[in-house]
């Protein structure tokens, strides 16, 4: 029993190096930043923006998967229209600049998109 004050402190800096990344986000403001991402006007979207924000690469592998193994290259969009499977044509069409939409939102997650490897970015920005 002897020990009882350097465990407590042991304790204490264990609890103070775990939480260190919380409270380094709290206090450098980055745990209340979120990408705002501007809404094309007068486009609707192929699906919610509920949807698209956390179910986009699912639509893409899913459309990947149809125009590549299946020849299927349009689907029906909001209000019946007929739209092509196509990151480049379709969505990029209204998100045009891939810094802004794409990039801010990736980086914000930490992830790396495997789409620039087969899609190129134009020196227009899209």
């Amino acid at each position: 029993m002897h020990d009882t004050g350097k465990v407590i402190v042991g304790v204490i800096i264990f609890l103070v190096l775990i939480s260190f990344p919380i409270w380094y986000n709290v206090a450098s403001e980055t745990a209340t930043y979120r990408p705002v991402l501007e809404k094309p006007l007068g486009a609707e979207c192929v699906r919610a923006t509920s949807y698209m924000t956390g179910y986009h690469m699912d639509l893409l592998n899913e459309w990947r998967d149809e125009v590549v193994r299946e020849d299927d290259r349009f689907f029906e969009g909001p209000g019946g229209v007929k739209m092509e499977k196509s990151l480049t044509n379709t969505c990029l069409s209204c998100h045009q600049n891939k810094d802004q939409f794409c990039d801010q939102c990736h980086d914000y997650a930490g992830v790396q998109p495997y789409c620039w490897d087969c899609h190129i970015v134009t020196k227009g920005g899209m």
